[in-house]
């Protein structure tokens, strides 16, 4: 089992998706596209992961890889081979099949609850969830659904929050890899921009580390197997 994981910022961690791919034994490549590092070969890899960054999915003036990685994403996609895209991963995936990027249209932070859909149910990822369930979310951006996907969770903020395209393509808005580890790590690196995010959040983080931190690792796990199982080797 071969996989590609893009990195799209320098402070990016595997975190639950890591887990689940070291659990199952996978061959992994990581590629630092944001420090320009070439894209992944498309033959010599089963499954491709992009993960988030701070930069918006149409940026391309200031990171002039993201139109080939989007057209990456589809040849996975198209291909029939696993694709995962978490928040700007996502809203690359949404471009790549014709979604329109809605800049700064939905802003969020924290522990956030996500409802699964009735597409959501019947989907060989998201039906290992319960119809609510709490996820990590850090983003300002959302996107239309492209025409065919499979419309999976939703929340009052970001009503795109998952979608699949074809058997195994996957954007999740959410950070369903990001555990508590991840989380703590964030906050390290970036406290002045969490304040001013989500003022009074850093104080409250104690208090919610212990419910929904726990709770959120537990489904970003399940999710992250989930997608692994998709994963089929050549």
């Amino acid at each position: 089992m071969r996989v590609a994981i893009v990195e799209n910022t320098k402070v990016t961690e595997a975190g639950q998706v890591g887990i689940a791919l070291q659990e199952a034994g996978a061959n992994t490549v990581t590629i630092r596209a944001y420090a320009g590092e070439a894209l992944p070969d498309f033959g010599s890899h089963d499954a491709l992961v992009v993960f988030g960054g701070e930069q918006n999915a149409r940026d391309d003036d200031k990171h002039p890889y993201l139109p080939e990685l989007a057209s990456l994403m589809r040849h996975f996609g198209d291909s029939g081979k696993a694709v995962l895209g978490i928040c700007l991963g996502s809203q690359l995936l949404a471009r790549a099949y014709g979604g329109e990027n809605l800049i700064g249209a939905a802003p969020e932070f924290g522990w956030r609850t996500i409802g699964r859909t009735e597409a959501g149910r019947h989907d060989p990822v998201l039906s290992v969830m319960p119809d609510s369930f709490l996820s990590f979310q850090w983003h300002d951006d959302t996107f239309t659904l492209p025409e065919g996907a499979a419309h999976l969770a939703e929340n009052e903020r970001a009503r795109h929050q998952a979608f699949r395209m074809g058997r195994a393509a996957y954007g999740f808005q959410f950070h369903f890899e990001a555990n508590r580890d991840v989380v703590r790590n964030w906050m390290t690196h970036f406290p002045e921009v969490i304040e001013r995010k989500e003022p009074g959040w850093l104080a409250r983080h104690p208090e919610l580390e212990p419910t929904d931190g726990v709770l959120s690792d537990e489904a970003g796990l399940a999710i992250a197997r989930a997608w692994v199982r998709q994963i089929l080797p050549a």
